[in-house]
């Protein structure tokens, strides 16, 4: 085949440092733009982005010219730097990351859930839901070491 073909979607999910409340209501629209610019410069596609005060989700459409561990080391150093120039100061992110492959057909069942976040963790820790996420897709896990 002459031509290389890639369509890779993904679910993505990291909070901040500690899980600490430390994204404002009002600044959530920049922060998406900013990292769908920075996801757009990477070749990529933010499908969407939305979270709660102490993690994000993002559903995008990955490049075959960058690594996933590029690819997050990217999004989550831009959009540091963009909250601590919005005055959100010493911010940081947590270390790790979920990244959950999605199907072409899921993509509209996952947008939605993405778009649900602000009504689901009325009733729902992100803690739980990031444990529902790993045992959806088979993900081993040793707890002492998903919070840290």
């Amino acid at each position: 085949m002459p031509q290389s073909l890639h369509q890779q979607f993904s679910h993505i999910v990291f909070s901040t440092k500690g899980r600490e409340k430390l994204i404002p209501a009002a600044l959530e629209a920049g922060l998406y733009a900013y990292i769908s610019g920075i996801v757009h410069d990477l070749g990529g596609e933010l499908i969407i982005g939305n979270g709660m005060a102490d993690h994000v989700h993002l559903l995008v459409k990955t490049s075959k010219s960058v690594s996933d561990v590029e690819f997050i080391r990217q999004v989550k150093r831009g959009s540091s730097i963009w909250l601590a120039e919005h005055g959100v100061h010493q911010f940081h992110w947590q270390g790790g990351y979920g990244w959950f492959s999605v199907g072409v057909v899921d993509v509209p069942k996952a947008k939605a859930y993405v778009e649900g976040q602000k009504d689901h963790h009325r009733t729902l820790s992100f803690q739980d839901e990031f444990r529902r996420f790993l045992k959806r897709y088979g993900v081993d896990y040793d707890e002492r070491y998903v919070w840290g």
